[in-house]
């Protein structure tokens, strides 16, 4: 049983006379506000996971370079033979 375009405007009216439309739109706006609000949630999660990647590619940026000096001290005192 599907709803037709006449129900669909009888229930309409209906929600419209028990609430009013006063109290209905403040509802959307309520509904505005919370689909903002999750939007803005959601762009803070990636940039606190895009910052968690920068800082993790900067320590293993870090650590390589730290390892490729090592190394090269390491050749370099073993060519002087010390």
């Amino acid at each position: 049983m599907s709803l037709g375009p006449w129900q669909i405007i009888i229930i309409v009216l209906l929600v419209v006379l028990l609430f009013g439309r006063g109290k209905i739109s403040s509802l959307m706006g309520d509904v505005a506000k919370g689909i903002n609000s999750f939007k803005k949630g959601l762009k803070e999660g990636e940039d606190e996971v895009s910052k968690a990647a920068i800082e993790v590619d900067s320590a293993d940026t870090a650590k390589k370079t730290e390892k490729t000096e090592k190394t090269e001290k390491t050749g370099d005192s073993e060519k002087t033979g010390s």
